[in-house]
């Protein structure tokens, strides 16, 4: 299950959203979140659903990493799925049983709500962390921030901070699974049990885990001293970022979604959710 985490990992291809400037990627990305979360119609979603199949072709990124990064999802999309059934009232009942009711409404947020997350997940990874390299996400995040760099605030130290976290997202996974596959040579088993059981079994991982993540970051702090890493102040950069064609088109495209989302909100509000 750890290896079909693919959060934060890069895939180098030639492809349309990898040749975009990292700042229009950042920009998409938000703006995607936020028409995701206020879309409230059916049309709203399969039009959204439809921009993420759009971004994965345009992407070059294989489909089936793609759906590798949805897989560890399950159990959270379940999850949230049940808890918007049995808590959603309505006016339409489905099931009455001693102090369990179902309502039409809340089968379909619940529906609605599973598909808004898997949307979010695959979208921002498509849009972001596949196509960007922790180097240019850094950039383009500082630039994006630089404004209040004039309220003297940390924007570089922020930017790096944030790369880095993303950056060390399958690192950690991987010494996750090298330190589970040491724990089971040992005798140790993850699967059975209970709940409370399966709990406690994780301790012999989450110890060596922090102490192998608190010696991966001083080591990686010793690495930027000695190579005479002092923040921002008179950086220079190998690539100057520039906004070109393909940023002015997705920015076109995503202004051009925006819309359409506010529009079929409007246009259809008997599917509304």
């Amino acid at each position: 299950m750890l290896k079909d985490i693919t959060l934060g990992q890069y895939v180098s291809a030639d492809s349309i959203l990898h040749r975009a400037d990292p700042r229009t990627k950042l920009l998409l990305s938000l703006l995607f979140i936020v028409t995701l979360f206020i879309a409230n119609s059916a049309t709203a979603f399969a039009l959204s659903a439809l921009v993420v199949l759009l971004a994965v072709f345009a992407s070059s990124v294989p489909v089936r990493m793609v759906v590798r990064a949805v897989k560890p999802l399950t159990y959270i999309v379940i999850f949230t799925a049940l808890i918007n059934i049995f808590w959603t009232k309505g006016e339409h009942l489905l099931l009455s049983w001693q102090f369990v009711q179902i309502y039409l409404e809340g089968v379909v947020f619940a529906a609605f709500m599973a598909l808004r997350i898997m949307l979010l997940v695959v979208g921002v990874s498509v849009i972001l962390t596949y196509t960007t390299t922790p180097i240019s996400l850094t950039d383009g995040l500082e630039e994006l921030l630089m404004p209040l760099a004039k309220l003297k605030l940390p924007v570089h130290d922020f930017a790096m901070m944030m790369t880095i976290a993303m950056r060390f997202i399958p690192t950690l996974i991987e010494e996750t699974d090298k330190i589970m596959d040491a724990q089971k040579a040992r005798g140790a088993d993850f699967e059975g049990g209970g709940l409370l059981a399966k709990a406690k079994a994780l301790i012999p991982i989450l110890v060596p885990l922090f102490v192998s993540s608190f010696k991966r970051a001083d080591d990686l702090a010793i690495a930027m001293e000695c190579r005479c890493y002092r923040g921002g102040a008179g950086k220079t950069k190998l690539k100057v970022l520039a906004f070109s064609a393909v940023d002015f088109w997705l920015a076109a495209f995503g202004v051009f979604y925006l819309a359409a989302v506010i529009c079929l909100n409007l246009l259809f509000p008997l599917v509304r959710i």
